[in-house]
């Protein structure tokens, strides 16, 4: 059980609670269990309201204590608490944290395969079956699950959670507070070929890609996402990037820090993103292009040409009955001859 204090206290590692001083011991006390919806949390659940179209479920809300808006503060029930923040959303975010289940792995399994050069950090975990290669150094109280393959002359720094069947490449650079999630795989080969002559008869002469992968501080990854390394310089992840699942990273690419990425986004070769970037699903990016900061693209956008003013930008065409996109699709290719 998790008191209210304690929910202050995560809370507000991130925005005050503006009507903190109000609360008496016996609130401050009162034991949460988890977090509810408005319409099914009970009294040992967290609830909070962040879109004002549910104020309707607010009313009638059996939860413990709601993260609120001072605008909402008098409509919360009585038999609850409200919690007043700028930020309900974030606040919910922030709670959410210590609800958590947490790994109960603890030490080093025996049957990991460590390389006597490799330098463990304290308090880490490395679970069944791992692979740590030469002269790989992982920062303390990081937490490998199973089957985790870490190549030689990798680096990964504090706090790190990394879920199983992670393979991270050779010379690869991970920072503090990094979650990679099962399956994702950091510094594989680029997809980088030389075609010859005829290349139905003597093939593709294959580059070696020599550069490496470096992701910043608080970077999330989700499952299945490949992030491939640079084939001269290094492919970079800044600092707090979040990346959903099954993303596609190529060489070179570097992405700002606080971007984040939508699943199924592909982004070729050598390509530059901003800062604060928010890229929607399935978003196709070309390579050796530029995207300025602070731009939005929304879901399936197909990127061709550098992006050098932030905004909102969007392609393709919303689904519609057939018999209609097929004559839409028809006067679309009228006009592309004239």
């Amino acid at each position: 059980m998790i008191t209210i204090e304690q929910l202050i206290t995560r809370i507000e590692q991130r925005q005050p609670i503006v009507n903190k001083a109000e609360m008496n011991t016996e609130q401050l006390c009162q034991p949460f269990s988890s977090v509810g919806s408005l319409t099914t949390a009970n009294h040992q659940q967290l609830s909070f309201l962040a879109d004002p179209h549910y104020i309707s479920s607010l009313a009638n809300s059996q939860a413990g204590a709601v993260l609120v808006t001072a605008a909402y503060r008098d409509q919360v029930p009585a038999s609850s608490i409200a919690l007043v923040v700028a930020n309900p959303y974030l606040a919910y975010a922030s709670a959410s944290q210590i609800f958590a289940r947490q790994s109960l792995a603890n030490g080093i399994h025996p049957s990991a395969v460590i390389a006597d050069s490799a330098v463990i950090g304290e308090q880490v975990n490395i679970g069944p079956f791992c692979m740590i290669g030469d002269n790989v150094q992982i920062g303390a109280r990081s937490s490998l699950a199973a089957h985790v393959v870490i190549e030689a002359n990798t680096d990964i720094g504090t706090d790190c959670v990394i879920k199983s069947q992670v393979v991270i490449g050779h010379d690869c650079a991970i920072g503090n507070h990094v979650r990679l999630h099962a399956g994702v795989s950091i510094g594989s080969e680029g997809f980088g070929f030389a075609p010859t002559k005829d290349p139905s008869d003597t093939g593709w002469e294959r580059i070696a890609q020599l550069g490496r992968v470096i992701i910043g501080d608080h970077v999330r990854v989700g499952s299945q996402t490949c992030i491939d390394r640079g084939a001269i310089d290094d492919t970079v992840i800044g600092n707090h990037v979040i990346i959903d699942n099954l993303v596609q990273v190529a060489h070179n690419v570097r992405i700002g820090d606080g971007t984040a990425i939508a699943a199924q986004t592909a982004i070729a070769g050598s390509t530059t993103i901003g800062k604060r970037c928010i890229i929607g699903g399935a978003v196709g990016i070309t390579g050796h292009i530029e995207i300025t900061d602070d731009v939005v693209l929304s879901g399936m956008t197909m990127v061709t040409k550098s992006i050098k003013i932030a905004g909102s930008y969007s392609s393709g065409t919303a689904a519609m009955p057939t018999a209609n996109w097929r004559r839409a699709a028809v006067r679309f290719r009228q006009l592309g001859r004239n």
